[in-house]
């Protein structure tokens, strides 16, 4: 199957489970997850729909932006952030999914700042919790960035459908951060791969970011 007839795919399996908790496949944002895919990949991904595509590390997605694999889409950093990238990654993701502590949102602030601009992100969850609510606390204070919502990579799933309970639990824990210190304005709730996104979707999720489904298996050897 080609990249074209994987998106048609999951996004079939999008609509459904996006009906069972009594939405639409509109409501869902599809991140397509192209770690690891040239820009050729990117651009057909772009042409077949994918509402954003996330890169994981900041080499690859630097190489990719000179190759103009990103145009046509918004550009999501969907992968573990160090301090010391933090430069090259603000101004350049339309959206950093994965703020999962002070100090790095604290970094973050320091270099949308500098660059005088407003920073959106996502606040990773950790299981409990608790972190996220502090910093979530600490992120409403700071100027140049802006919460958009909550992500979460859940454990590795060791039986089918093993990951719902822990979307069920994210999703608890977006609604009382969104209401208790957000005033209901967050948008989004980015949870679901390609194993699970149809689960995370009916637990709520209305962000999924789908790879090997969309891909196909990557190729570690190389």
């Amino acid at each position: 199957m080609t990249i074209t007839e994987h998106i048609a795919a999951v996004r079939r399996e999008m609509a459904e489970a996006a009906r069972e908790s009594g939405r639409s496949e509109r409501d869902i944002f599809l991140v397509g997850a192209s770690k690891m895919n040239d820009a050729a990949a990117c651009q057909e991904a772009i042409a077949a729909g994918v509402d954003a595509l996330g890169e994981n590390r900041v080499q690859e997605m630097t190489a990719k932006l000179a190759q103009n694999a990103y145009d046509g889409a918004p550009l999501h950093f969907i992968g573990h952030l160090q301090r010391n990238k933090v430069r090259q990654v603000v101004g350049k993701a339309a959206l950093i999914q994965s703020i999962g502590s002070e100090a790095l949102l604290r970094e973050v602030e320091k270099e949308a700042a500098r660059q005088q601009l407003v920073q959106d992100i996502l606040l990773e969850v950790k299981i409990g919790g608790e972190e996220t609510e502090a910093a979530a606390v600490l992120a409403r204070e700071l100027p140049h960035v802006r919460v958009r919502g909550l992500m979460t990579i859940p454990p590795v799933e060791t039986v089918p459908h093993g990951n719902l309970v822990y979307f069920e639990k994210m999703h608890r824990l977006y609604v009382d951060i969104n209401g208790k210190i957000y005033d209901n304005k967050l948008e989004y709730i980015s949870m679901g791969m390609s194993g699970d996104f149809a689960d995370a979707i009916r637990a709520g999720s209305n962000m999924v970011r789908v790879g090997t489904a969309i891909f196909g298996a990557r190729d570690y050897t190389k």
